[in-house]
């Protein structure tokens, strides 16, 4: 088998990419490394073109396996790899999200591109190795795709950056932060972000950014040699050629129309979209057989992608009115729902965003077990797009990959202001319904979940919003502008959706993705500027509803109370099969969780369950005193003796001497099993066994 392999170090790490054919009904199949973190990434194309799909059908999938890291996972009876995690799921959208730009518009074949991961030395993150890899896959094929694209993780701790850092280099990082990037006129611009911080400026940002053009630059260079030497030549796949006469035709027929149903203040089911189908209507009556009405639909979307360009670079015309950056009319609420433990609605515009949150024990912490990723979960957001948010009829079936990814990006907007477990022991779950969607969504779900925790009275450090802004380029100039908070049309034609979340005191989230090559760093920076602003007015709006978290729990939430034992008693409390603290839970209805530490919480709907749950646990782990007197209960009889349980696990004997101030003929006489005794601990023996006296005025 012929191989070749390329060496490239970037920054005290060394790139290795072979290219061994393994793959060899691929089009294209490369194996990129960074220490022992080896990834393979294959692409195919499909024989032919899918143009009735009415979109781009492009697939990439990340594929972890366990024996990448030496481990065998699953259930019981299934050990084998199932459904993708939501890691997964978002490094193959990372990857996604940086390809699918560089592919021809008129390309409509069916392409796939499956990054593998073969191995994993627990230090390298695969990730952004394989969004490399898919470039490269891509570009050594015979796929038409502009690449290279290039990527690189940049982390800030203690004002530091550190480039492509390992997993313990990215631990309590103020930043961190994925940029991609492609060459244009012999510089990089960036096509691709995404990353989360804690609290970050605007002016970190950029500094991560300008400390990564330097590698990205590098990395495009080290693909275009692999490229010229082992790169096939491209597949000839013409676009198909411009019919002008029934381009004509459909204009004549559209007239005015086509602007006065984008220009309107709100998103309607009854407007472009019911335009778009009146003109396919027309040229499939007039061509019947022909096949035109496909055309028709692309040509419609191109007319309306033209005006809109043109409408704003020329005068500063908006489909719905609104300044360049102006942000909808916004509404808040809090405490919507009357039984939940916290909820808040946010509304910008036509999106309607309903967060509603759940307050658990530590118990109930998500359990991850992935390929990198093993551990528990306290906080979780999940978003849910119905289809009825968008006026369709659609089947409600699981979460889909923008499902995860969007929850995923306002969990990282969150996670940051999120309590400590020490601070604040629960588990917490929102969940953000969109109820009418006309973009920005993902955004609209960190406003909406700020409110629900502060409803709930979760002591978060500040309330966190987010922006999406957009970008509109004139493609035979240099011209362009930058849009504040985009809604659908400007989002669907528009060039780019900047999505920026964080607080008062930073970004705490960023992504961005763009329709066209890429941004430089003025764009980048007129944007930041932009969402700074729009941020901190809608967290005015936010503040005027709810300040700050709501001093009390919400009544309808579980307490909780903590409690540090010695971990030598935690088999005490347990008991033998979990007997003790299952007849705890029994009769308390409390939930019960033990770290190894010995940090026991005690949870419950009820407070009094669990401080009676409390009381038990800590009679259990008390040590018994001599003087002290206990109510306890008749376990067992013997004829010298009583054995007393005086606390949970624990008993002591009553001597029969001890049973009365006078001789005692049989231990029956005065007590017998069941019986409830006032006792007085007279004497603990070196093996530390508990001895009696019986005490008068006892209870039967």
């Amino acid at each position: 088998m012929e191989s070749k392999t390329f060496k490239k170090k970037v920054d005290n790490k060394e790139f290795i990419v072979e290219s061994k054919n393994l793959a060899e009904q691929a089009n294209g199949n490369i194996l990129v490394r960074i220490g022992d973190t080896l990834v393979m990434t294959t692409c195919v194309m499909g024989k032919e073109d899918r143009a009735s799909l009415g979109f781009f059908p492009l697939t990439v999938e990340y594929e972890e396996k366990y024996y990448a890291a030496g481990k065998i996972k699953g259930s019981r009876y299934i050990k084998r790899e199932s459904r993708p995690s939501d890691e997964a799921i978002l490094n193959a959208r990372l990857i996604d999200r940086a390809i699918r730009p560089r592919f021809p518009k008129h390309l409509m074949r069916e392409i796939q591109v499956v990054s593998t991961i073969l191995s994993w030395d627990g230090q390298n993150d695969p990730d952004v190795l394989g969004l490399t890899a898919a470039s490269l896959a891509l570009s050594i094929s015979d796929i038409p795709w502009s690449g290279p694209v290039a990527a690189v993780r940049v982390c800030s701790k203690n004002g530091q950056l550190t480039l492509n850092p390992t997993y313990e280099e990215r631990e309590n990082c103020e930043l961190d932060i994925v940029f991609a990037g492609v060459e244009e006129k012999n510089n990089v611009i960036i096509n691709m972000i995404e990353g989360g911080a804690d609290e970050a400026g605007e002016d970190l940002v950029l500094k991560a950014l300008n400390f990564a053009e330097k590698p990205l630059k590098e990395i495009i260079d080290f693909q275009k040699e692999i490229i010229k030497e082992i790169g096939k030549e491209k597949a000839a796949i013409e676009p198909p050629p411009a019919d002008e006469e029934l381009e004509k035709e459909i204009k004549g027929f559209l007239g005015d129309r086509m602007e006065k149903a984008i220009y309107q203040k709100d998103k309607s089911s009854a407007g472009i979209g019911e335009l778009e189908k009146e003109a396919c209507k027309f040229v499939e009556e007039k061509y019947q057989g022909q096949g035109k009405a496909r055309y028709c639909q692309d040509f419609f979307q191109k007319e309306v992608d033209r005006l809109i360009h043109e409408n704003i670079i020329k005068y500063k015309k908006r489909p719905d009115g609104r300044k360049l950056d102006e942000v909808r009319e916004i509404y808040c609420e809090a405490g919507v729902l009357p039984r939940t433990h916290g909820s808040g609605l946010f509304c910008r515009g036509q999106t309607k965003a309903l967060s509603i949150l759940t307050l658990g024990s530590p118990g109930d912490q998500q359990l991850l077990e992935g390929m990198e990723v093993v551990g528990k979960k306290r906080f979780m957001h999940h978003y849910n797009f119905p289809p009825y948010s968008s006026g369709e009829i659609k089947p409600m079936r699981g979460p889909g990959r923008r499902e995860i990814g969007h929850g995923m990006l306002a969990e990282k907007a969150l996670l940051p202001l999120i309590p400590t477990s020490e601070q604040f022991p629960y588990t917490i779950r929102i969940v953000s319904e969109i109820v009418s969607s006309n973009g920005s969504t993902s955004m609209a779900s960190v406003s909406s979940s700020s409110l629900a925790l502060m409803d709930a009275g979760v002591p978060i450090k500040r309330p966190a919003t987010g922006i999406a802004i957009g970008l509109i380029r004139d493609e035979n100039s240099e011209n362009y502008e930058i849009l504040t908070d985009i809604q659908g049309p400007e989002d669907h034609h528009g060039d780019m959706d900047f999505k920026v979340a964080g607080t008062r005191s930073g970004i705490t989230a960023i992504q961005m993705d763009v329709k066209i090559s890429g941004i430089d760093r003025k764009i980048m920076e007129e944007a930041l500027s932009g969402a700074k602003k729009a941020r901190l007015g809608i967290l005015d709006k936010i503040e005027n509803v709810l300040p700050q978290p709501r001093p009390e729990l919400s009544p309808f939430a579980p307490r909780i109370i903590t409690i540090q034992i010695d971990p030598e008693k935690i088999r005490e409390v347990i008991g033998p099969g979990g007997k003790v603290i299952n007849e705890i839970i029994d009769k308390t209805g409390a939930t019960i969780d033990i770290q190894d530490s010995g940090l026991v919480f005690v949870t419950s709907e009820k407070e009094e369950s669990a401080k009676k749950a409390v009381e038990w646990i800590k009679n259990i782990i008390k040590e018994v005193q001599v003087g002290e007197n206990y109510e306890g209960k008749v376990k067992r009889i013997l004829e010298f003796g009583a054995f007393v349980e005086i606390l949970p696990g624990q008993e002591g004997m009553i001597h029969i001497s001890k049973l009365a101030p006078y001789r005692v003929r049989k231990v029956e006489d005065i007590v017998k099993i069941g019986d409830e005794v006032s006792v007085k601990v007279i004497s603990i023996d070196e093996q530390g066994r508990i001895n009696l006296a019986l005490q008068q005025n006892n209870k039967k």
